[in-house]
């Protein structure tokens, strides 16, 4: 029993954080296997994930108003904020933390090692926070 507590009390705070995240939305091509890796990544770290998957991702984009110079292959859309590629779920829980004054998060390209781009090699590469201008400043640092 003594077991039992303890274990309810070491998932609670994961369980009762899931709660509180809002959802997600991606939109990505159905074909992309990378994409869908990234939103298991997601839903591992306890948010709630609605894909709609799209031919024309370029279209998505420009609506959306993502900088064509931080594009990736994935965008997603949370609590007013762009997430665009391959961000780490914990930078968009500080995101969601910290909530600062920026058009969103970005990983422009798809760099090998970040979250759904798993494949034995990991680049560096950063995470940018961006405005709706394009202008950014390093958000984290993933080496």
């Amino acid at each position: 029993m003594k077991h039992l507590l303890l274990a309810f009390a070491l998932l609670w705070p994961a369980a009762a954080m899931a709660e509180t995240l809002p959802a997600m939305t991606v939109w990505k091509s159905p074909t992309c296997g990378c994409c869908g890796n990234w939103v298991a990544h997601m839903r591992a770290a306890g948010f709630k994930v609605e894909t709609r998957d799209v031919e024309d991702m370029d279209m998505v984009k420009t609506q959306l108003g993502m900088p064509e110079k931080l594009q990736s292959c994935h965008t997603a859309t949370i609590a007013g904020y762009l997430v665009e590629g391959h961000v780490p779920a914990a930078d968009v829980k500080r995101l969601l933390a910290e909530k600062p004054a920026v058009t969103g998060l970005a990983v422009p390209g798809m760099p090998s090692g970040s979250p759904g781009m798993e494949n034995g090699y990991k680049d560096p590469y950063s995470v940018l926070s961006f405005d709706r201008d394009g202008g950014t400043k390093v958000f984290s640092d993933h080496r």
